[in-house]
């Protein structure tokens, strides 16, 4: 068996490809970084360090790796002949790996089992923006002939990655939960090969209690640890004061959970007390300011804070503490993070009903605008 990862990055190394590798394929690597491309192919093996509880080393082998700048013909070969393709890209970049997929779905051969394509993005339904992005690279005509030849199914990826240190080359630390959850009816009853994955009939309740519980806890920790003057994402949860935020924000969302999935009150409980356990570990050299990076997505429609809001607002259930976390965000300034700079530019030129409409995606008539534009203009400072 084979599969073709795009983005051989930490995520990619340290959580999917591992994955795929403990399955059984051969991972064929994709990336447009020339430097680790080169040192994948350099060397035979990398360890993932699992810290935490029952942590240890794993050693992944028997990988290649293909520059997907310089080398597409190659790529578009072993795409033709795989078994699974994976992103970890960014939701972002799936527009540039579309038209990658959509020629090597053209050139592959009919009789050849349908290739399962899975975004592995922390997104919502990432792969299907990324099969509207390799639809929209071919004619109408080419699409039909090439819809037969894939599954695209949707994913749910949880594990904590951090920054790793310079000095490791390849190998990755990482924390020891993980979870990859797959949605099941796209494959019929023939789902990939994959044991560390679990295949779920709904996968809609598994993204968002992943969204609104890890991605907005690990965001609210980063910018109200950046707020308090505190470096890295474990110490900010051993600060009271992050902590109790932390803690507020994620009752908040788990309360949507509750009321919009029929999840059980006990269960979610539990899963966030996890989460804040997972969060506090010492052994994750994370900061505040990855964490924290790119804080205009994170503030987006239906990204972690005004994603739960906004649905809270709307249903009339308390949204104060993620209210609170938005004023954090809008706090953090870090100069390089592009994205830091560019909101900071925003809250200076655009009036604060602009920037929530155009940061936010939110309308005026919306439930949560009026209350988020006093919390914009007092960031204005």
């Amino acid at each position: 068996m084979k599969a073709v990862h795009f983005g051989a990055g930490n995520i990619g190394r340290g959580f999917v490809g591992l994955l795929l590798h403990d399955a059984g394929y051969e991972v064929v690597f994709a990336d447009v970084n020339a430097e680790l491309i080169d040192a994948l192919r350099q060397t035979p093996s990398y360890d993932v360090h699992e810290v935490g509880d029952g942590g240890g080393v794993r050693t992944v082998t028997g990988y290649r790796a293909i520059n997907s700048a310089s080398s597409a013909s190659e790529l578009i070969a072993e795409i033709q002949t795989a078994d699974v393709v994976t992103t970890a890209v960014g939701p972002n970049i799936l527009k540039f790996v579309a038209p990658v997929i959509a020629r090597a779905l053209a050139l592959r051969d009919p009789g050849l089992a349908p290739l399962a394509v899975m975004a592995c993005e922390n997104a919502i339904n990432a792969t299907d923006l990324l099969k509207t992005e390799v639809q929209a690279s071919v004619g109408p005509e080419e699409w039909d002939a090439i819809t037969p030849r894939a599954i695209f199914a949707n994913t749910a990826v949880d594990r904590i990655v951090p920054g790793q240190d310079p000095s490791a080359g390849i190998d990755v630390t990482v924390e020891t939960f993980s979870e990859w959850v797959i949605e099941s009816a796209p494959f019929g009853d023939a789902p990939p090969n994959i044991p560390g994955a679990t295949f779920v009939d709904a996968l809609g309740p598994y993204i968002e209690r992943k969204l609104f519980t890890v991605n907005t806890g690990h965001a609210t920790a980063a910018y109200y640890g950046f707020a308090a003057g505190i470096g890295k994402i474990s110490d900010a949860l051993a600060d009271d004061g992050v902590a109790h935020a932390v803690r507020r924000v994620l009752e908040e969302t788990s309360a949507l959970l509750v009321a919009k999935h029929g999840i059980d009150e006990e269960v979610q409980r539990a899963y966030r007390e996890k989460i804040l356990l997972r969060f506090a570990n010492p052994h994750l050299p994370d900061t505040v300011q990855r964490v924290g990076r790119q804080p205009l997505r994170k503030l987006s429609r239906n990204e972690r804070f005004i994603g739960p809001a906004a649905e809270l607002a709307e249903r009339g259930i308390g949204h104060t503490a993620l209210l609170d976390a938005v004023g954090k965000a809008l706090g953090f300034d870090v100069a390089d993070d592009e994205q830091s700079s560019e909101m900071r530019s925003m809250l200076e030129k655009l009036d604060p009903q602009t920037f929530v409409e155009r940061v936010t995606g939110l309308a005026p008539a919306h439930p949560l605008f009026d209350e988020l534009v006093p919390i914009v203009a007092a960031s204005r400072g």
